[in-house]
């Protein structure tokens, strides 16, 4: 690059409060690289940071679903990634410190060096050298990062999407542990409920329900072509009877709670369960109690419930790898590419806040 270039980048400053940035390339050393951004992708929770109910040390870029290419990269690096410079690659949101006993155990979504939340979209830009985010031109890769080669050939909006559906595969099937034949019912339709779909038929899950407001019935409708086997609009059925009618009363092996904020869904979720079934929450809900919960059903019915927090490599790989594949029509599910000068109109349309609008998924692209 040349000497005194700089990146364009979309700033958070604090709740709702976004600016537009100019920053200088940093240079690269022998263990890290610069990524010259294709897309990043939105995620729920980057508007849940752009409201600030997710707490950021603020100010930052946000963004922690890119897609790009390598501009520049270190010897070192190189071989640690097995890539070169002028690859695509999809970047994972974490940071781990690769020492620590839990990333040593390969759990590196629970380091303890880094705390709660460390990696990109969550980096101050105070921190050098501050493009810690995919809101930009330009991104940093840390040499802890951990990067995913793509297909240069598939459209960069539909790239993106290694994100979501990277959960879809670890939260509704790695991690509740779904084999051939299971009954899955998946809570929200969604990004990641739609990519739970995907992974449960991908897993051979012998039925997949899913569950929604009337406003998702564009949706609820994606979930079938996607491979659901039922939909339910929680608004005008009772979701209980529903499922048990479904199953014969045998109810669901596993139950994956994605949607946001919805504290109703953790108790539905713990009675949609079979005896000796799991509950996946992955969900969050903000500092919300839930109410009617009543953890007695958990003992009775002897469940399994398991947080779900961030995706992992092989669940990654797993994504990148369908995506590449091309067996599901997955531009159906991606709704908007919009400029980085629209990150906020995007973020708000994301969440519902602009009226006459629905969106699914969301791509900024610089």
């Amino acid at each position: 690059m040349s000497k005194g270039a700089t990146s364009r980048a979309v700033v958070q400053e604090g709740p709702r409060r976004l600016r537009s940035a100019e920053f200088p390339l940093p240079e690269i050393g022998a263990e890290d690289a610069l990524l010259r951004v294709e897309a990043c992708g939105i995620c729920g929770s980057d508007y849940e940071q752009y409201a600030g109910a997710l707490p950021a040390p603020f100010p930052v870029i946000p963004g922690h679903e890119p897609v790009g290419v390598i501009e520049e990269i270190g010897d070192v690096a190189a071989g640690r990634w097995g890539v070169k410079q002028g690859d695509r690659v999809a970047v994972e949101a974490l940071l781990p410190c690769g020492y620590c006993r839990e990333c040593v155990a390969g759990r590196y979504r629970l380091c303890r060096s880094r705390g709660f939340i460390s990696g990109y979209g969550y980096i101050s830009t105070s921190t050098p050298p501050s493009l810690w985010g995919g809101y930009a031109q330009y991104m940093y890769l840390d040499p802890h990062s951990l990067v995913h080669r793509i297909s240069p050939d598939i459209p960069v909006e539909l790239a993106v999407l290694f994100n979501p559906l990277g959960a879809g595969f670890r939260w509704a099937v790695e991690l509740p542990g779904t084999r051939v034949g299971d009954t899955v019912v998946i809570l929200g339709p969604g990004q990641r409920g739609l990519a739970g779909v995907i992974a449960c038929r991908e897993a051979g899950a012998g039925c997949v329900i899913v569950t929604g407001l009337a406003a998702d019935e564009r949706k609820l409708a994606l979930a079938r072509r996607f491979g659901a086997h039922h939909t339910i609009d929680v608004e005008a059925e009772d979701i209980r009877s529903r499922v048990r009618e479904i199953t014969d009363g045998r109810m669901a092996d596993v139950v994956v709670d994605v949607t946001a904020y919805a504290v109703e869904a953790v108790t539905q979720a713990v009675d949609l369960a079979r005896r000796g079934g799991t509950v996946v929450l992955a969900g969050t809900k903000g500092p919300k109690p839930i109410p009617d919960f009543l953890s007695d059903k958990v003992v009775a019915k002897e469940l399994t419930l398991k947080g779900a927090l961030g995706v992992d490599y092989p669940a990654y790989e797993a994504a990148v790898r369908l995506i590449e594949s091309g067996r599901y029509p997955l531009a159906e599910m991606h709704t908007h590419t919009l400029p980085l000068e629209q990150a906020e109109y995007a973020l708000r349309l994301l969440a519902r806040e602009i009226s006459g609008e629905e969106a699914i998924h969301i791509a900024l692209v610089p």
